[in-house]
């Protein structure tokens, strides 16, 4: 995962996630919970010694994920340790989950009018978490042992349920992958989260 095409598509996908963060799930999002502490990553753990976020995500597009996971401080479980020194693959892992379980716990509320059980927010945020924590480590050669730990759940929401979250999930199983059509393009014609529950219901009732 090294060639210069790659690196583009990851960061296209990476700005993918900011674009829909901003259109859509931004402006749906509820007063949240005051943010709490996770465990400590591998570099403050009893493994140290892996890249740190100071080396490897600064000026990185990466960084925007971190930023993005910072809205959802629900499920947003950083080390509680200094930042700079953190392992960098699990900043990415952390945040990844913290977004996947925020989008699908604010997709779910829109489309559904109640809150989700806890296990969809949860699943979302695991297999999010061990796909993106695994590209990350892939693309910079930074490996875990967090992300042995990690395993994608074998039933998670599809696009047809969960448009938003459904793609990311999909689009990250194998990013680099030059044979697949995850991409949701109906999603680029809708401007808010409203507009993709019309459009989920107008294809139910047309079922």
């Amino acid at each position: 995962m090294s060639s210069a095409a790659d690196a583009l598509t990851i960061h296209q996908l990476l700005g993918r996630i900011v674009y829909f963060h901003a259109l859509f799930i931004e402006p749906a999002l509820r007063a949240g919970s005051s943010p709490r502490p996770g465990l400590v990553c591998c570099n403050h753990g009893a493994v140290p010694g892996r890249s740190t976020v100071g080396e490897l995500l600064p000026d990185s597009a990466w960084a925007a994920l971190a930023e993005v996971a910072g809205a959802f401080p629900a499920h947003h479980r950083p080390c509680p340790k200094t930042a700079a020194l953190c392992c960098a693959t699990c900043r990415i892992a952390a945040a990844a989950a913290a977004v996947a379980a925020g989008w699908a716990q604010t997709e779910y509320r829109i489309y559904r009018q109640a809150e989700p059980a806890e296990t969809l927010p949860r699943t979302c945020g695991r297999a999010a978490a061990a796909r993106l924590g695994r590209v990350f480590a892939a693309q910079h050669a930074a490996p875990c042992p967090a992300l042995d730990q990690l395993t994608v759940p074998g039933s998670l929401p599809g696009m047809e349920e969960l448009p938003l979250t459904g793609e990311l999930l999909a689009l990250w199983a194998d990013p680099t992958a030059s044979t697949r059509h995850p991409v949701a393009s109906w999603l680029n014609h809708c401007t808010g989260l409203d507009d993709v529950r019309r459009v989920l219901e107008t294809r139910r009732t047309g079922s």
